[in-house]
């Protein structure tokens, strides 16, 4: 198991850009390349949705940070293209009527203990956050909780074969 636990706090447009891509690749912009950088092979990346305040997927990171100026996610980013890069092998990808409702867990969170309740989700303002594997672990275990092992959302391992909805994921 990977080192680092991440959070990435993403818009729903840009969590469908990578959904719709299989979840495979993340991209980030200039002033996150340090923390791009300290990513690495095996460690574990939750998603988060800003906007509507609820967890969504799981990953493993599958290759060590590299840049690449491909856009990836379209022209409405104002030119940005988040060139610090990682490779990702989904492991729970909710449907959408099941993302988790992030009010309900967020007080349970070590992560968020410094912050007032009420006002848990300003420390997920930023895109990218170190978080504790305790608080990763109490997620993700709530997504497998709410998601049948081989269900629709969930990634299906079976017979050596990685299917997302339908589609198969692209090897790395």
């Amino acid at each position: 198991m990977g080192k680092n636990f991440w959070m990435v706090v993403e818009s729903p447009e840009k969590f469908e850009i990578m959904r719709d891509g299989g979840l495979t690749l993340y991209g980030l912009g200039r002033k996150y390349r340090k923390r791009a950088e300290r990513m690495q092979p095996e460690d574990r990346v939750l998603f988060y949705i800003s906007k509507i305040r609820k967890w969504t997927a799981t990953a493993t990171i599958s290759s060590d940070s590299f840049v690449d100026k491909t856009p990836i996610f379209g022209p409405e980013y104002n030119g940005e293209l988040f060139p610090h890069r990682v490779r990702m092998k989904p492991n729970i990808i909710l449907p959408s009527n099941n993302y988790i409702e992030a009010g309900l867990i967020a007080p349970r969170l070590e992560y968020l203990k410094r912050w007032i309740p009420e006002e848990w989700p300003l420390a997920f303002f930023e895109t990218l956050h170190l978080i504790p594997q305790r608080d990763f672990k109490l997620i993700e275990s709530e997504m497998r909780r709410i998601t049948p092992k081989h269900g629709r959302g969930n990634v299906n391992r079976h017979r050596g074969r990685r299917k997302f909805r339908g589609t198969k994921i692209p090897s790395q």
